[in-house]
């Protein structure tokens, strides 16, 4: 049906004159009566009796005219809502993160978002960054963030931080005062482990069979704070991001870098390339830029609460990280 046929024939019987009618939507009376017989074609029975200059709906008007209604409330409902969708006045965004990174990098953008966007609705998926990389992949997220690199030819990619991977392990250790280890120096220590979906474990894995050697496993966790205590509790060793490592207490554990690029901590916000990003998406890409990114520079900045002490390691950006702009999508 055509909703401005309907809007024209609805304005028509509320002003119960052509005259008026047209005045009300700043069209001639020609015009009313051509969308009224459109109108009338389209659904295939008469809506008006004409008598002069005045007209009676017919039984068929009296019922276009009161679904018409809800029709024309429904339209600009929609219109509304969409209204509120390009401003931000309302809506949802789901991200993934890794737990890994969760709080360490993203809780200022979290925060942020909820008092600039209050209406939107904000929901966090944690999962390891293959699953992210996943669901983002099939279409169900729409942004996440993920360990970097990823298929240039499927993702876009903003690229935000490049971590040395450093040694946790409790204070008074063989390595205490070291001012880096290599891989070979852990191989046969106990290590508490991440899961096995996270890229982390596939390419310290993979690090470890280039020695000819296996992780000694001593536990699992996809949580930073979980690893640390089962590292206090003596039960092994933890391969952590320095951005994390060096937040530990000193007189609790030993924080030593790891000499070694094959094991980099790479993160990224990616989403999917040649598909549409919604207002939020891009509002929160825009916003992980103005935080945690230098703008003149390009170079990542981590939050105060998490800001390493020691040496880092800080790429420019990896990928494309150019962010749709609005107009661009529709």
């Amino acid at each position: 049906m055509d909703i401005k046929a309907l809007r024209y024939f609805a304005e028509l019987v509320r002003q119960q004159n052509f005259t008026r009618a047209a005045e009300a939507l700043f069209v001639t009376q020609p015009t009313i009566s051509k969308m009224v017989k459109q109108l009338e074609d389209e659904l295939g029975t008469p809506l008006l009796i004409r008598e002069g200059k005045s007209f009676q709906l017919t039984d068929a008007g009296r019922v276009v005219y009161l679904r018409g209604q809800d029709v024309l409330a429904a339209q600009l409902r929609l219109k509304n809502a969409l209204a509120d969708l390009a401003s931000l006045a309302r809506g949802e965004l789901v991200v993934g993160l890794p737990p890994m990174a969760g709080g360490a990098f993203f809780a200022p953008v979290v925060g942020a978002f909820r008092d600039r966007y209050p209406g939107v609705e904000l929901k966090m998926v944690e999962d390891g960054a293959l699953a992210i990389e996943s669901s983002i992949r099939s279409g169900n997220l729409e942004i996440g963030a993920a360990v970097l690199p990823v298929d240039d030819n499927t993702f876009n990619s903003l690229s935000l931080v490049r971590d040395r991977l450093c040694l946790v392990a409790p204070a008074g250790s063989p390595w205490q005062g070291w001012p880096r280890v290599t891989l070979p120096d852990l191989a046969d220590h106990p290590i508490v482990f991440y899961p096995e979906d996270f890229s982390l474990t596939i390419r310290i894995s993979d690090a470890f069979r280039m020695m000819g050697k296996s992780v000694n496993i001593a536990g699992r966790s996809a949580h930073w704070d979980f690893i640390v205590a089962m590292v206090a509790a003596r039960l092994g060793i933890a391969l952590l991001p320095q951005a994390i490592a060096s937040q530990l207490e000193r007189d609790r554990f030993d924080v030593v870098p790891i000499d070694d690029e094959r094991i980099t901590w790479h993160l990224g916000l990616i989403w999917k390339k040649d598909s549409y990003l919604s207002h939020a998406a891009r509002a929160w890409i825009t916003l992980t830029r103005e935080l945690l990114l230098d703008n003149h520079h390009d170079s990542p900045t981590i939050p105060a609460a998490v800001q390493p002490a020691a040496e880092r390691y800080l790429p420019g950006h990896s990928g494309t990280d150019q962010v749709p702009h609005p107009t661009g999508q529709g």
